[in-house]
């Protein structure tokens, strides 16, 4: 009988090593106590002069990158495998989301370079002219919630950088209100938004709720309320609702509504959903949840760089979703931009190891050009990944 129970306790200690060890690796999801900040890893913390040298050549990158018309992105470089896009209407959508990040990151930055400053001014002549147009490409095909959802945050920083000027401030105001009624007609009837729609195709979109593409416009929404634009009450209310629907336990939240049954696939855990978590958890503390708190915001910040591999090993392959966890390439760049902004949440005296971490995960990445990409989409994913990097940097330099 001893013997027995020696093998059993024998055997079980075998079984349950290989799940301890899934647990650490992100495979499994591990009980988090938000009670308690997490145990901060070391880090070869970067200097403020590597960080403004890299801003520097992200910056010069945008401005060497920039089209003849002001914008940025084309549909070029199609390599026979790129994502279902129909023209023209998908990459008016892809230009103007594109170009809208690389406004902010523009703005954000604020190069003393002239030439940086010419081209943040022919940026936002194209984006005046263009906006107006933008509609979705067809009925299944809904990119243009990137592109609303994106100029809203160019438009709310093109108001600042224009605070003497009160024509050109009404008429941002004006596009501004214009992208609320546009992601209003293309809500879905669930709430929130999705970008395809592969139901029926409807005037009003039948696509399923999106967690992330929520998160994008809430926060979007969240900064133009910021400077006394409202978005609507009704479309605000429904999209954290469909958020709040979408969220698990541990603050990991499902791709989409349509995978509600399959909480624990692959993309739906803590590992695939790293570079969401950041835009779900930033967009509801925008909008007053007091779930998300200070530790829940640390505990975040500290998986995406101690389990930034998940999202790694995504960065740069072609097809989408074909990394573990079904985590796509897109989704590097895009979750430590909201990292960054879900940063400035805390209080500034407990954000320096986390700017740290953000920052040398940011620079070991840039390209030799000085351009940062994650995802081969025609020839969008070097302006857009430079502009997220630009603006996660930019939260990383400490304090003067």
């Amino acid at each position: 009988m001893r013997k027995l129970i020696v093998i059993l306790l024998a055997v079980a200690f075998h079984a349950t090593a290989p799940c301890q060890e899934a647990v650490r690796s992100g495979i499994l999801a591990d009980p988090l106590d938000f009670s308690a900040e997490p145990a901060l890893p070391e880090v070869d913390a970067p200097t403020t002069d590597e960080i403004r040298k890299s801003i520097r050549r992200g910056v010069e990158f945008l401005v060497d990158d920039q089209n003849a018309n002001g914008s940025w992105g084309s549909a070029t470089r199609t390599k026979g495998l790129n994502i279902y896009a129909p023209v023209p209407g998908a990459h008016h959508a892809f230009r103007a989301a594109t170009t809208s990040l690389c406004i902010s990151a523009l703005i954000e930055i604020d190069s003393d370079d002239p030439k940086a400053t010419a081209s943040l001014d022919r940026a936002e002549a194209w984006l005046l002219e263009h906006l107006k147009r933008l509609r979705r490409a067809s009925g299944d095909a809904i990119y243009n919630v990137w592109g609303h959802a994106y100029s809203i945050q160019a438009l709310v920083r093109m108001h600042g950088r224009h605070s003497d000027d009160a024509e050109m401030q009404a008429k941002i105001v004006e596009l501004i209100e214009l992208q609320f009624d546009m992601l209003s007609r293309y809500e879905s009837v669930d709430g929130g938004w999705g970008y395809y729609d592969f139901r029926y195709q409807a005037n009003q979109p039948t696509s399923s709720s999106i967690s992330f593409v929520n998160g994008t416009v809430l926060v979007a929404f969240a900064e133009a309320k910021q400077i006394g634009v409202e978005p609507p009450e009704r479309v605000v209310k429904r999209a954290i609702a469909a958020v709040h629907r979408q969220q698990k336990p541990d603050f990991t939240y499902l791709y989409g509504e349509y995978l509600q049954y399959q909480p624990m696939r692959g993309i739906n855990r803590p590992g695939g959903s790293l570079g969401r978590s950041q835009c779900c958890n930033c967009a509801l503390r925008y909008w007053g949840d007091d779930e998300v708190t200070d530790n829940v915001i640390k505990h975040w910040l500290y998986r995406l760089y101690v389990r930034n591999g998940w999202l790694d090993i995504g960065r740069k392959r072609p097809i989408p979703h074909e990394a573990w966890m079904q985590v796509a390439g897109y989704f590097y760049y895009y979750g430590h931009y909201y990292a960054g902004l879900i940063l400035e949440l805390l209080p500034e005296s407990d954000r320096g190891p986390y700017q740290s971490m953000l920052a040398r995960l940011m620079l070991d990445r840039q390209e030799k050009d000085g351009s940062w990409w994650d995802y081969p989409l025609y020839d969008y994913h070097q302006p857009y990944g430079t502009a997220f990097a630009l603006m996660t940097l930019k939260r990383c330099v400490p304090p003067k």
